[in-house]
């Protein structure tokens, strides 16, 4: 939500009665079910039961743990598991699919489902590479950091996705019903105008 409104106000300079709720709206439910529980969950509880040496590793000194083979090499597939599925497989189609909920043109939720992922092939390329340049990086750090650090680490580094998420995919088209009636009062008075003059 922060995250959010800070792209509406700072970076694209909207005053407070410009803010697009709606929009906002996608960050606060996404936010609030997906990264503050099901990531927590993923990440935490899920990656203790498939990547063993976890917590141990996270106890050690950096020294200790640049000696620790299988450490490392859980921490490595962490940070694999991370960027080719979590995030691409998981991450972006669940936030397409919250958008479309929120603000699509459907309640239908197979209808919902499948212009979220037609917005998400569309833009696949250039998510995805955003993606792995930041979160590459960051996964390298996080994965070796104390437990108890790695969340607020992570939300750190989110608090900025989220910014650029907004600010790349948060917009969306305008529907019919929700433009200005004065746009339409304008639109009749051009064409009646028009219309008048030709007679």
């Amino acid at each position: 939500m922060t995250a959010d409104l800070m792209t509406q106000t700072v970076a694209e300079g909207k005053n407070w009665n410009e803010i697009d709720w709606k929009r906002n709206g996608i960050f606060v439910i996404f936010g609030f079910a997906y990264l503050g529980g099901f990531q927590y969950w993923l990440l935490v509880t899920k990656y203790r039961q498939w990547f063993p040496t976890m917590d141990r590793f996270a106890k050690l000194s950096l020294m200790e743990k640049m000696k620790d083979k299988a450490g490392i090499v859980d921490a490595i597939k962490m940070v694999f598991f991370d960027i080719i599925v979590h995030l691409p497989m998981i991450y972006f189609p669940t936030y397409y699919t919250v958008q479309e909920l929120v603000s699509g043109s459907s309640w239908n939720p197979i209808n919902c489902i499948k212009d979220a992922f037609a917005k998400y092939s569309h833009n696949m390329k250039n998510d995805l590479t955003a993606m792995v340049k930041l979160w590459g990086p960051s996964d390298c750090i996080q994965f070796v950091l104390p437990i108890h650090i790695r969340m607020p680490f992570r939300h750190l580094v989110s608090f900025f996705w989220t910014a650029y998420v907004s600010y790349t995919r948060g917009s969306y088209p305008i529907t019919e019903e929700e433009k200005s009636p004065l746009s339409d009062i304008k639109s009749q008075s051009i064409s009646s105008t028009t219309t008048a003059s030709v007679k």
